[in-house]
């Protein structure tokens, strides 16, 4: 079994902590340049994927996912390029696809689709859309979205944006058809409606055991039968915030200043506790943090994929604003030091099943 290993980013712009305990201010310009050396990186270092989200407000720099990963198409060879995630809700699914089909063309068929409700909401008001109809704002556009992606002239009809009737959408992409991925934050509909639909399905597990979302597997795999899917050709990702340093105690002290600056904000938002060095332990060692050094971090990566069945594990960072060099080091270690020992893993337990 191939396991692919990736890199998820939110493009976070919050002020910075550095080592020597002063604050900076990160631009959204600089933000945005740094993300795209990380992207190259990635490539380099040989990771399969790498994911960027949409936010539309001041503390994430990026609100255009495309167009930072159309830029790094023609610098990088080898490397999917996907959101995490497409406010599917609050976008029009004929600009989504021909962005995408766009950035495939930029990166020779490389560009994937991971469209989500999106746990934030400034884009609905931003966009004129109402909250009210959260549901059936990404239910009908994820039809529409469908069926562009599977006809090159389409007609279609519903009650969030104007009908289509027999319109072409242009250009086409350079795959058949563009890898459509269902984001969830664990919700049982998210798991029925992406086996419904056949299609993969990226769990964002940010807090908990990640051994409890077998029950959402185990719902998403009965489903996808029951509606005659080949489960073979469908996949699940798991996608958890983390980070790789050369011992576990470097990776605990240069993530967690971050990570907690994250957290707070959304916490006086969201009517969260602030988080703790307690609570962060208690991720790290019982959770869903992926922290420490390459060892630590590809064995917890192994006990997931296999408690889960996965195909493919995403690892978010930085979480909140690091040093650009930190980030850049983590990435490099998780291609170089942490994939290779995923890889032989795997690899020797699919011969000793072949035997």
């Amino acid at each position: 079994m191939k396991i692919e290993l990736g890199i998820t980013s939110f493009g976070d712009n919050r002020t910075r902590y550095n080592e020597n305990g002063s604050y900076e201010k990160i631009s959204a310009h600089e933000r945005i340049r740094n993300i795209v050396e990380e992207i190259q990186v990635a490539d380099e270092v040989g990771l399969d994927i790498y994911g960027l989200g949409e936010h539309h407000r001041k503390d994430y720099a990026v609100s255009d996912p495309v167009s930072i990963l159309s830029a790094a198409a023609v610098l990088t060879k080898n490397i999917k390029l996907s959101t995490a995630v497409t406010v599917l809700s609050s976008d029009d699914p004929v600009r989504v696809y021909e962005r995408f089909a766009t950035l495939d063309a930029l990166s020779n068929g490389r560009a994937e689709i991971m469209a989500g409700r999106g746990s934030f909401i400034e884009s609905f008001p931003l966009f004129g859309y109402d909250l009210n109809d959260y549901e059936i704002l990404y239910e009908e556009k994820l039809d529409l979205l469908m069926k562009i992606n599977q006809s090159e002239k389409v007609s279609w009809q519903g009650t969030t944006r104007a009908p289509l009737n027999n319109l072409g959408v242009y250009p086409r992409a350079v795959q058949k058809e563009l890898p459509i991925n269902i984001a969830s934050g664990g919700t049982p509909e998210s798991s029925v409606r992406a086996a419904e639909l056949g299609l993969p399905i990226t769990y964002a597990i940010i807090g908990g055991n990640p051994k409890r979302f077998r029950q959402n597997v185990n719902l998403y795999e009965m489903v996808a039968k029951d509606n005659g899917h080949d489960l073979s050709k469908m996949f699940i990702t798991t996608n958890s915030w983390g980070f790789v340093a050369d011992t576990d105690m470097e990776a605990y002290q240069k993530f967690y200043p971050s990570t907690k600056s994250s957290h707070d904000v959304l916490a006086k938002e969201r009517g969260w506790p602030e988080y703790s060095e307690a609570m962060f332990m208690s991720e790290v060692e019982h959770g869903a943090l992926y922290v420490g050094s390459p060892e630590t971090v590809a064995q917890k990566i192994i006990d997931t994929v296999e408690a889960l069945g996965s195909k493919r594990f995403m690892i978010q960072m930085p979480v909140g604003s690091m040093p650009h060099e930190d980030t850049i080091k983590a990435i490099r270690m998780f291609g170089e030091n942490v994939k290779p020992i995923v890889d032989h893993y795997f690899e020797k337990n699919n011969e000793s099943s072949a035997k």
